[in-house]
């Protein structure tokens, strides 16, 4: 293991001045709004509680929009502020999946959206959903990561690694 002490000049390549910098830059930037949409608030809370306020160093501070209803996460989402979706396929009355579907239909270049399925033998249902992912509940935080990561990174354009 090799530690590296800043001389105080910026272009030294590894110094600690330069990787406090870069996570100041990031942490300055644009927070990513990731909708959070189950009419039960135990799993609102299980899917934040996965993912924290930062999935990836790599990435920008997340903040959750919480919704419990489907004309408001349709609301939320034509207002275009919505960086990803995270969806119940369980809610009642109406499912994620049927909502994943009607977004997808409906708005043009619509973010990414995350299904959460009952079992994991449900994935084809997210698929004719057009869901970018599906996470079994109950939600495995590693899993839910992975796939939050991979479609937040497409969406501001990182390279930000799940490693």
């Amino acid at each position: 293991m090799r530690t590296v002490v800043s001389t105080g000049s910026r272009h030294a390549t590894g110094s600690i001045a330069q990787v406090s910098d870069a996570n100041t830059a990031r942490s300055s930037s644009k927070p990513l709004k990731v909708l959070v949409y189950s009419d039960d608030v135990n799993t609102r809370g299980d899917v934040i509680l996965a993912l924290g306020k930062r999935p990836h160093p790599g990435l920008p501070v997340v903040e959750y929009v919480e919704v419990a209803t489907e004309p408001v996460v349709i609301e939320q989402m034509d207002s275009g502020a919505i960086d990803l979706a995270i969806l119940d396929g369980e809610a009642v009355p109406v499912g994620g999946m049927g909502i994943a579907k009607q977004l997808k239909d409906e708005i043009y270049q619509c973010p990414p959206v995350v299904v959460l399925t009952g079992r994991p033998q449900d994935a084809w249902l997210a698929t004719w959903s057009r869901a970018e992912a599906a996470v079994p509940q109950p939600i495995d935080p590693l899993q839910l990561a992975e796939a939050v990561i991979r479609l937040l990174r497409g969406r501001v354009g990182v390279s930000a690694s799940t490693r």
